[in-house]
């Protein structure tokens, strides 16, 4: 390995550093609190470093993994994700009766598989990148083993996720068969030379969609989502909303990019049917829920039904409109669970609609950030969310999918009414008193509103002014194309 592939891998090594440094805190019988600050600033330092080995991409550490602008955009929205859902798992922690030390570890763990995947180029990294990031998982959503249906939703995405990731690895078996090899780049070969997709690729890919479609909650894969959503601690869920999905899609899109997937039609024919059932159902799920966390759940699923739209067309203009929307979903996921938490009482997750409730009568600042987040989520103008479905209708016509387009247009405005609803619902006059309880580490609190405060001015930011942010993408994806 030379110097400057050791380099680029520099950030990937302080993350993994992370997990053995809490190990060690942890049997020094270090405190929550320090473990916290130290897993803080180990994130700031990847980020740093990140930034630091950027002159040194893209480098190609053969076999397993190339480390680019691409991977190095999306590692760096999974970090930045990964610091405010351990900001809000401080004081979610804190006043519960679980020792949450353990709990970073997973989460530092977690974060590395998905990151990872961001820069897999082969099907060994791809596959451990995907099971470091599902082992994980399973142990965080069934943290709090007391409460809640917490083992249950465990147990579901334990199961389904075993079950998926034979699929995934006959998949790859498949297609290792008909190619020869499991390096994106030879696979991009043989389909070259060939005339046409032999019918053991296509099965094989198939079969391969079948694990990622689970981890992207795609229907006719999404059964567990609501049930696991609703069992694991809010900063879990608002983890599994942003930074595993945010890592399965990068290599997703990768994976399409190299094989240049867009110009298999029965390949963009599948994708094109899961993206329109999940537009469909996903929001036609969330129309009647009384639950924010199933909701939410329900309508991640509706919203990587967008996202796959921006996935079709398969160009540098798709990539950009993808990007940019999983910003925009990213930040408005964790505002929204931010506030389930900041909310959320000793005994008890403030997920029942009936307890928001006139709450801007009791904490307007509360009500009015939520409504922000669901606004965007709606694709209101003057939000990211808003700017972020514009550009995937843009990359949508661009390619002339016009059913899947259509789709979007049509389910956006279903979309509206349940998110409108929670809006007239934090707002109406009946007021639902919200438990005062004593709170512990003012510090963190007021860390927790300054980090709320901050997302929202990202979200009216990048929708008042996208040209902040897209020079930016653009720069990035440039690195190593």
């Amino acid at each position: 390995m030379t110097h400057e592939q050791l380099m680029a891998l520099l950030p990937f090594m302080v993350l993994a550093t992370a997990s053995i440094v809490i190990i060690l805190l942890i049997a020094f019988r270090q405190g929550h609190t320090v473990i916290q600050v130290t897993g803080f600033l180990m994130m700031c330092l990847v980020i740093f470093t990140m930034w630091y080995v950027r002159d040194f991409l893209p480098q190609t550490i053969m076999p397993l993994l190339i480390v680019d602008g691409y991977g190095a955009l999306f590692t760096g929205l999974i970090i930045f994700c990964v610091l405010v859902v351990g900001l809000f798992s401080y004081i979610y922690f804190e006043e519960r009766e679980e020792n949450p030390r353990e709990y970073y570890i997973l989460i530092f763990l977690s974060t590395l598989g998905a990151a990872i995947l961001t820069i897999s180029r082969h099907f060994i990294s791809f596959f451990i990148g995907l099971e470091l990031l599902s082992v994980s998982l399973y142990a965080l959503i069934a943290y709090l083993r007391t409460r809640n249906n917490a083992v249950e939703a465990g147990v579901k995405y334990l199961l389904l996720a075993a079950l998926t990731s034979a699929f995934l690895l006959f998949g790859m078996a498949l297609i290792y068969m008909d190619a020869g090899s499991m390096d994106f780049s030879a696979i991009a070969q043989k389909l070259h030379t060939a005339e046409q997709s032999s019918p053991l690729f296509l099965v094989g890919f198939s079969l391969m969609m079948i694990a990622v479609g689970f981890k992207l909650a795609l229907v006719p894969f999404h059964l567990w989502a609501a049930d696991v959503y609703q069992g694991a601690p809010p900063p879990v869920a608002s983890f599994i909303a942003t930074v595993s999905k945010i890592g399965v899609f990068a290599v997703l899109l990768r994976f399409a990019q190299e094989l240049h997937l867009q110009n298999n039609h029965s390949i963009m024919t599948i994708i094109s049917v899961i993206a329109i059932f999940s537009m469909i159902s996903g929001n036609l799920l969330a129309l009647r829920q009384q639950n924010i966390k199933r909701l939410l759940a329900y309508s991640s699923i509706a919203h990587f039904g967008y996202l796959l739209v921006a996935f079709l067309p398969g160009n540098s203009a798709g990539v950009e409109a993808a990007a940019f929307y999983l910003i925009a979903y990213a930040i408005t996921i964790l505002i929204a669970f931010g506030v389930i938490i900041l909310l959320s009482a000793k005994d008890k997750d403030a997920e029942r609609l009936s307890l928001y409730r006139g709450l801007f009568w009791e904490k307007p600042f509360v009500a009015i950030v939520l409504a922000v987040a669901l606004l965007s989520l709606a694709g209101i103008p003057l939000t990211a969310g808003f700017i972020g479905k514009f550009y995937v209708l843009m990359a949508g016509v661009q390619q002339q999918a016009w059913l899947p387009v259509i789709v979007l247009v049509v389910t956006s405005v279903i979309g509206l009414y349940y998110y409108l609803r929670i809006i007239s619902t934090l707002f109406s006059d009946v007021s639902v008193a919200i438990e005062k309880e004593k709170k512990l580490h003012p510090f963190f609190y007021a860390a927790s509103y300054t980090a709320l405060v901050v997302l929202v001015l990202l979200l009216l930011g990048f929708g008042v002014m996208p040209a902040t942010i897209i020079p930016g993408i653009k720069q990035f994806l440039l690195i190593g194309n």
